[in-house]
C-alpha cells in the first residue's frame, strides 16, 4: 500500500474513533489519549485540534515523515458511556496485540453496531430514578407516583423532540415544561406528603452533568476553549430547564 493512501486511511479512522468518542460525551484529553494509542499501533504520530463542531487531524508516518491533514464535522451529540469504554478498551487491546489497520477498522465498526437501550427501557429506568430523588427528598408513594409519571412523559418529550432535530435548547425547555406541568398538578391540589419535592425532582432528569463535568476536566487539562465552550453549554441547558419550570409555575400560580 502506498504511504500516501495507507496515511489517507489511518487519518480517516482516527477522525472517525474521535468523532464517536465526542459524540459519546468523552473529554478532550480522552479523545487525544484514545487517538494517541491507535496512531502509535501504525507506527504513526498524530496531531489534533477537537473543537465541539469539528475535529482537524494530522498525522504523520514515524519512517516516511509524511503527513496527511483531514478535517471532520461532528453529528449531534448522543452520550453513550459503553462506547466510550468500549473503544478505550479497543486501544488497549490495539497495543497488546499489535492491530493492523484492518483489525481496528473491524473493532470500530463493530462497536459502532452496538445497539442502545430500548426506547421504553429508557424511559422506565429513568422515571424510576425520577422516583427515586423523590423518596430521598422526603415524599411519600403518591409523590413518588406523580415524580414518576412526571418523569416519563418528560423524558418522552425530549426523545420525540431530538428524534424530529428540534433545537437541543428547546428540546429542553420542552421537557422541563411538561415534567413540571405534570408535578405541578400534585403541588395545586396538595397532594402527598412533600408535592414540592415531586416538582423539584421531576427535572432532574435533564440536569446536564455530562456537559458540566467535562468542562471542568477540560479546564484542568488546559483544554481552556472546549472547557468554556461545554461549560457554555451546560448554562444555556440550565437556563432551558428553568424556564419551563418558569411557565409551569407561572400557569399554576406557584410560589
Amino acid at each position: 500500500m502506498k504511504t500516501e493512501s495507507r496515511l489517507e486511511k489511518i487519518a480517516d479512522l482516527l477522525l472517525e474513533i474521535s468523532s464517536i468518542l465526542m459524540v459519546s460525551g468523552a473529554n478532550t484529553n480522552r479523545v487525544d489519549l484514545n487517538i494517541d494509542r491507535f496512531a502509535s499501533v501504525l507506527n504513526c504520530e498524530s496531531y489534533s485540534l477537537i473543537s465541539q463542531k469539528t475535529i482537524i487531524l494530522t498525522v504523520i508516518d514515524k519512517e516516511t515523515r509524511k503527513n496527511c491533514t483531514k478535517v471532520k464535522n461532528l453529528p449531534s451529540h448522543k452520550i453513550d458511556f459503553t462506547v466510550i469504554s468500549s473503544v478505550s478498551k479497543a486501544s488497549w487491546n490495539a497495543i497488546s496485540q499489535g492491530w493492523s489497520l484492518s483489525q481496528i477498522s473491524d473493532e470500530i465498526k463493530l462497536i459502532q453496531q452496538q445497539k442502545r437501550y430500548p426506547r421504553l427501557v429508557v424511559l422506565v429506568a429513568v422515571s424510576f430514578a425520577g422516583a427515586g430523588f423523590c423518596k430521598i427528598f422526603g415524599g411519600d408513594y403518591i409523590n413518588l407516583l406523580i415524580a414518576f409519571v412526571s418523569t416519563f412523559f418528560g423524558m418522552l418529550m425530549l426523545q420525540t423532540a431530538h428524534k424530529r432535530e428540534f433545537n437541543p435548547y428547546i428540546s429542553v425547555s420542552l421537557a422541563s415544561l411538561t415534567a413540571s406541568v405534570l408535578a405541578s398538578f400534585g403541588v395545586y391540589f396538595n397532594l402527598g406528603t412533600q408535592p414540592e419535592a415531586t416538582l423539584a425532582t421531576s427535572i432532574l432528569f435533564l440536569v446536564p452533568g455530562v456537559a458540566l463535568i467535562n468542562s471542568f476536566t477540560d479546564l484542568l487539562d488546559k483544554n481552556v476553549l472546549n472547557g468554556m465552550v461545554r461549560f457554555a453549554n451546560g448554562m444555556m441547558t440550565v437556563l432551558a430547564i428553568a424556564l419551563g419550570l418558569f411557565v409551569a409555575m407561572l400557569i399554576f400560580q406557584l410560589k
